[in-house]
């Protein structure tokens, strides 16, 4: 396949796992871009062993909102098209020190709000420019009915699913797909010493419903897919019942 496979957040165990299986698929060249990229040598490692001819590292800090126009112009222009740009980075945050520490709560939202913001919106003008390609969003369950137990990340995944939403729908009719997937709780490095929630997936059967999800043209997935259908319950259960929710 022509055009390489972007990950946006190159340590990002489902964003690695997505690159497998779009190597897989027959795409040759994964960009991996994160923090740190002279550290990546796993990450490489199990591309390279799934068949990719190419593993490109870039030095991608997300906060940077004022380096990602320049960062992705010049991926493209080194490396070529673009074909599936995956959004793999974010942080979880710690919600007890949000809600003493104003400079931590706004840390959260800025890179898992504020800094897609900016990449989705270069990522999109790009693969306008380009007339093709597909971006793959990472919401979470989390951002469908905020808890309290985790509202400082809760509203910023309910933002950016809001904003991929609202993009998604922008991009109809120019030949570039948005894909959101909506998992649940992740069992991995970023949930590491947490208690698994019910319905819980791990970073591979995350990777696998994002694959099947952009080979069929989905809009959205939800993972597991009971979610969708627990969720919209729980749109109905009274709120002094859902603020006692754990995370």
């Amino acid at each position: 396949m022509s055009g390489a496979v972007l990950v946006l957040g190159g340590r990002s165990e489902i964003g690695v796992e997505v690159a497998v299986r779009l190597v897989k698929r027959g795409h040759g060249t994964v960009v991996l871009a994160a923090r740190r990229s002279a550290n990546l040598d796993a990450e490489e490692a199990v591309l390279r062993e799934a068949g990719a001819t190419d593993v490109v590292r870039v030095e991608f800090d997300a906060a940077d909102v004022r380096s990602h126009a320049e960062l992705l112009r010049g991926i493209v222009d080194r490396h070529g098209p673009i074909d599936v740009a995956v959004t793999a980075f974010g942080v979880l945050g710690d919600q007890e020190r949000a809600e003493r520490d104003a400079a931590h709560a706004i840390d959260i939202v800025h890179v898992d709000y504020v800094a897609h913001i900016s990449v989705l919106t270069h990522l999109a003008n790009l693969l306008r420019e380009q007339g093709s390609g597909k971006i793959v969003v990472f919401s979470s369950v989390a951002g469908v009915r905020v808890r309290r137990a985790n509202y400082v990340y809760g509203s910023a995944k309910a933002g950016l699913d809001g904003f991929a939403n609202g993009l998604s729908d922008a991009l109809v009719g120019s030949r570039v797909e948005l894909l959101i997937v909506r998992p649940g709780f992740v069992i991995g490095r970023m949930t590491e010493g947490m208690s698994p929630a019910p319905w819980s997936s791990t970073p591979d059967q995350v990777a696998d419903a994002t694959v099947n999800a952009l080979r069929r043209g989905r809009r959205v997935v939800w993972v597991p897919p009971i979610l969708r259908w627990v969720f919209a319950a729980m749109r109905l259960v009274p709120q002094p019942i859902w603020r006692r929710l754990p995370r």
